[in-house]
């Protein structure tokens, strides 16, 4: 394994990520118990799952094929954030702190799959 995951700020920030948003969907109402909240934190937890999962693979192509599921998984969070807010589950700061953060993570996903070798 050339990058160990853990030593990776994308991996280390996504995961921190995944506490927020666990944190932001507690209170969403029980109706959403195996909707918008099961969907949320599914797709958030696959963010820093394909990073760790691309580090463990044998070559540069699949990394990079790992870390694109990533961007796509951070895509669906911020839509389902977005979704949570219209839908009154959480507050226009949560959203807004979320989406920054989701922001940050997806550009530097992107930089390190573009300068990996």
């Amino acid at each position: 394994m050339k990058h160990n995951y853990k030593n990776l700020e994308i991996w280390k920030r996504s995961c921190v990520l995944v506490t927020n948003v666990y944190k932001q969907t507690r209170n969403f109402p029980l109706s959403e118990e195996f909707g918008l909240k099961n969907q949320l934190r599914r797709a958030v937890v696959s963010v820093p799952s394909n990073i760790a999962e691309g580090c463990g693979r044998n070559s540069i192509k699949e990394l990079r094929q790992f870390l694109s599921v990533s961007v796509g998984s951070i895509c669906e969070v911020e839509t389902q954030l977005i979704l949570s807010y219209e839908l009154s589950f959480i507050k226009k700061a949560e959203k807004d702190a979320l989406i920054e953060e989701i922001g940050e993570i997806r550009s530097k996903i992107i930089r390190f799959s573009k300068i990996i070798s």
